[in-house]
């Protein structure tokens, strides 16, 4: 109330202050034709005004808010695959039923354009990852979630990942996941129904996590190609990647 109390004064002061200056400048001149002529071609310039304000303007300053606030995100996504996310694709590929054709695809090399990170993320969308949940160590899955559940928590409470829905839902779909394996007393004698219930919250956070790590990757390979260098060494879909440089 204070507050739309505070922009009701402002605006009639504004006015007054408006009406002030017109009644000063008749007084002196007595030229109201003169004044009705510039009060007109000013009242017809707002629209442009608004034009260029609104659509031009503002345009211009929320896609460069956007870029810079992009780049802090990044930094954001470099903390989690170094902190939890490329360890979760080792535990997470355990689980896939055919994991050797998903690490085809993921051979990331230095020649790779923007366009082949794009047209991979689009094909991606459509292969079929086939994840059981009794294939691979559900126990050693679970104490690396249990454990970084911290970390997972401080992520989630940044309010500038909002704007970024593919990262905030995978951070859902992780969090989900390690709250149904630490719910649970044990994880290597469950009913059917149980690990097929597991089978698909891996698989929805493993196809999430792929497609964020192609995003992330195509954001180094073009802004940071000494960050992209260190994550081809450390890819995690290559068998004989190596942090060593030979």
């Amino acid at each position: 109330m204070k507050h739309l109390r505070w922009k009701i004064w402002l605006s009639l002061g504004l006015i007054s202050l408006s009406a002030g200056l017109y009644f000063l400048h008749y007084y002196f001149f007595q030229d109201a034709h003169h004044i009705f002529i510039y009060l007109l071609g000013d009242i017809a310039f707002i629209p442009i005004n608004v034009l260029l304000v609104v659509l031009v303007l503002h345009q211009i300053i929320t896609s460069h808010e956007k870029q810079v606030m992009f780049k802090k995100l990044n930094m954001v996504f470099g903390a989690f695959f170094s902190e939890l996310g490329t360890e979760l694709f080792k535990d997470f590929s355990c689980f896939d039923s055919r994991p050797e054709e998903l690490k085809l695809e993921l051979l990331v090399k230095k020649e790779w354009t923007q366009k082949k990170f794009a047209d991979l993320k689009k094909k991606l969308k459509n292969h079929r990852i086939e994840v059981d949940s009794r294939k691979g160590d559900l126990s050693k899955l679970r104490k690396l979630l249990v454990s970084k559940r911290e970390f997972l928590l401080r992520l989630l409470e940044n309010p500038n990942l909002l704007e970024h829905e593919e990262f905030t839902g995978l951070l859902w779909a992780v969090f989900h996941l390690s709250e149904e394996l630490s719910f649970r007393g044990q994880v290597n004698n469950l009913p059917q129904a149980d690990y097929e219930h597991l089978s698909g919250d891996i698989k929805r956070a493993y196809i999430l996590l792929v497609g964020q790590w192609l995003s992330y990757m195509k954001h180094l390979h073009r802004d940071y190609p000494f960050l992209f260098s260190l994550a081809m060494r450390t890819n995690p879909f290559d068998p004989e990647a190596c942090v060593v440089i030979k």
